[in-house]
């Protein structure tokens, strides 16, 4: 048990390329979930199917921080910026290829303290939204909601299916606005009909509703 006076140790997430971005606060709190996927097959005169193990999904967790520079007129936005990078293409990584227009954000891990190490994940989300101002307009206050998905199997947390979405070297491609998935399966296979292809890898259901800005993985042309 920790003794009432003692501080935890400031949580931090570390990334791919050995980058430290230290939390300001710590969290309230750690969530993650693991999930396992299961494929129903009904049974002829029976009440309930029977399920057939699927493998295993990519674990998630999610992070609500606080950043505050009330105490020294900084634009807060100089420890947004460090996560908002995060879900940018980096150029520095090996499996980067400008030829083929292969790319994608690095991974990180998050660490709190000397026992809780997450698994390598990627950056799936960010929700920032800034709550105090200086007079001159300055962001001095934000609060992020980050959801973060695993990059890559780990059995200290979970057994993997190998092909269940981990993600892999695919082309990327950021979603411009007046984009969509078909005209861009025409600029990558010459064929708009292929979108589906997009759609699946990347866990689309509805083809309408991508927004400016996504990041998708284009799949290498599978021509039969």
């Amino acid at each position: 048990m920790t003794p009432p006076n003692a501080q935890l140790q400031k949580a931090f997430l570390t990334t791919e390329t050995n980058q430290r971005i230290e939390c300001m606060f710590n969290p309230s709190k750690f969530a993650y979930s693991m999930t396992n996927r299961w494929d129903s097959e009904p049974v002829p005169g029976a009440n309930a199917p029977s399920l057939r193990f699927a493998g295993g999904q990519s674990g998630k967790f999610s992070l609500s921080l606080v950043f505050d520079t009330t105490s020294t007129g900084a634009s807060v936005t100089t420890h947004t910026n460090k996560l908002l990078a995060l879900m940018d293409i980096n150029k520095d990584l090996p499996d980067y290829d400008a030829q083929r227009n292969m790319g994608r954000p690095p991974w990180v891990t998050f660490h709190w303290g000397t026992a809780l190490h997450t698994f390598k994940a990627i950056v799936s989300s960010l929700d920032v939204t800034f709550t105090y101002f200086s007079s001159e307009g300055l962001p001095l206050r934000a609060n992020v909601e980050a959801s973060f998905e695993q990059y890559e199997a780990d059995q200290t947390w979970a057994r993997q299916n190998p092909t269940s979405g981990t993600p892999s070297p695919h082309r990327t491609h950021q979603v411009q606005p007046g984009e969509t998935l078909d005209r861009i399966a025409a600029r990558y296979y010459g064929d708009s009909t292929r979108w589906r292809a997009i759609a699946a890898v990347n866990s689309i259901s509805d083809p309408l509703a991508v927004r400016p800005g996504t990041l998708l993985a284009i799949p290498e042309r599978l021509d039969t």
